[in-house]
């Protein structure tokens, strides 16, 4: 097996003699790219995004922005990265180097002041800068949508992105002055071409292992025959754990490019969607024909985190507060798990069974996620939280309702942040079903939705503002279908 490198914005570096927990901030950082800085380790400032050349949807290659935070470095074995430095052109011997677009509609428009967050933002920009299919929002007037310049720039590219100091307004007007790509641009070229095939990789330092198979039985022998390993596919979780806790693992096992937890199908009576597509991916491959999901992925965390993150990562760390749960209880999903043995589906609504604990076993992996099908027609999902975008939930709540001649002949409500585990509101969905669509009956099923889970005082919010906003999001609910169908 060939020694783990990484071709950092067209040259290839090893990885070694870097440990295998270092992460790809750090790591290039040790060699001399000091433009992608730590800001807060946790994924959440964008201060040390990068591109890296990933599996298309429109193109053969996207540019994608990643947290150079939490990614760790040996899980980009064999792949393209591309730095703020990197964007920049080489130029003259003894001149500058040419600035990129982005980096030139920034300076020109203020968009930097003391600089920190500067190259995080020029690579989230130039991600979307190389998005395929971003003149579909072009609007030279203006246009009504305000979350989409002129140009099509979708401003969710950079909500995983914080400035202290310049402030929004000129960062926003230089994503909304940047044109097209010109035709000889390199890395509009390189999207014509396939990404890199992941790397199979097997590298220990420190006896420490980070091990990514080639297969779907390749990894499940090893975890059988390791089932102490940390399993991982965006490390958005498990990033956070080795910064701020200094958390190390003797073996972790990346899962995130395994062909068999990429697919996503549809058939006659459900979709799967593979546990190691990201969310960013499922979003733009799912193009709304899953509104509830649709609704839920602008609300989840930021682009930059979405463009790593993934179902079966949401699903396997079994946290409460995760946003994807409720929804997909709402939608009454299921698990296949898979081992060395075999498959299993299991209910979602009986996937989890205390904080953090799930009745996947030792050694079992989500290979995905089924969605049956025909879909309820009536959905919705309530985030409550701090800030709109980019934040953790204190209540989410997801709706999927038939309502056939005026009657709710089927209700489906999954909670998060309000028990130990994601839950689904039986008691609710029971005062609903067989009753009238009416405000009485939204009233009286408010009230019992606030008595539902076990909500506690944090410093997110407390019980009683919990139980409150679950009653609270019933009642949005009804104003929202009934305003949709008197207009």
């Amino acid at each position: 097996m060939v020694a783990p490198r990484i071709t950092v914005n067209g040259k290839e570096t090893p990885l070694a003699p870097a440990p295998p927990h270092t992460t790809a901030l750090d790591f290039l950082r040790e060699h001399g790219l000091t433009g992608t800085k730590e800001g807060c380790a946790e994924g959440e400032c964008g201060a040390c995004s990068v591109l890296v050349a990933r599996p298309g949807v429109d193109k053969p290659t996207d540019w994608v922005a990643v947290n150079a935070c939490l990614v760790p470095a040996a899980a980009l074995d064999g792949q393209e990265v591309i730095t703020a430095e990197g964007l920049a052109g080489a130029g003259e011997p003894g001149t500058a180097p040419t600035l990129h677009p982005v980096q030139e509609e920034m300076a020109v428009r203020g968009g930097s002041q003391c600089g920190y967050c500067t190259p995080g933002f020029v690579c989230s920009m130039a991600a979307e800068y190389y998005r395929p299919g971003r003149c579909a929002h072009r609007d030279p007037a203006g246009g009504a949508d305000p979350e989409h310049g002129p140009n099509g720039f979708d401003l969710h590219a950079l909500s995983g992105n914080l400035c202290r100091c310049t402030g929004y307004r000129p960062i926003r007007d230089a994503a909304f002055a940047v044109g097209d790509p010109a035709g000889e641009d390199p890395l509009a070229q390189r999207r014509e071409q396939s990404p890199p095939e992941p790397a199979a990789t097997a590298y220990t330092r420190d006896d420490r292992t980070f091990l990514r198979p080639a297969t779907l039985p390749d990894t499940l022998r090893l975890l059988r025959e390791r089932p102490d390993a940390v399993v991982v596919a965006g490390s958005t979780d498990w990033g956070v754990e080795v910064n701020i806790r200094s958390r190390r693992a003797d073996c972790v096992i990346a899962v995130d490019r395994l062909p068999e937890l990429r697919a996503l199908h549809t058939a006659s009576d459900h979709i799967e969607i593979g546990a190691a597509l990201t969310l960013s991916e499922i979003e733009r491959r799912l193009d709304g024909r899953v509104p509830l999901l649709a609704e839920l992925f602008p609300q989840f965390a930021s682009r930059l985190i979405r463009n790593s993150a993934t179902l079966g990562g949401n699903l396997g760390t079994g946290s409460p507060i995760g946003d994807s749960p409720p929804v997909l209880l709402a939608l009454e999903a299921s698990v296949v798990l898979a081992d060395a043995d075999g498959e299993r589906e299991v209910p979602l609504d009986a996937y989890f069974t205390g904080y953090r604990q799930s009745v996947r076993r030792p050694g079992e992996l989500i290979r995905a996620v089924r969605v049956p099908l025909p879909l309820s027609p009536v959905t919705a999902f309530h985030k409550i939280a701090k800030r709109r975008f980019d934040d953790i939930s204190s209540v989410a709540v997801a709706f999927a309702l038939d309502i056939e001649d005026g009657v709710v002949r089927k209700a489906r409500i999954g909670l998060g942040g309000v028990a130990a585990t994601p839950i689904r509101a039986l008691a609710t969905e029971a005062a609903l079903e067989g009753r009238p669509w009416t405000a009485d009956t939204a009233q009286a099923a408010a009230r019992v939705l606030r008595s539902q889970g076990t909500p506690m005082d944090d410093h997110r919010a407390s019980a009683g503002y919990r139980s409150a906003m679950l009653g609270q999001s019933l009642l949005k609910l009804y104003a929202q279908t009934t305003e949709a169908v008197s207009s």
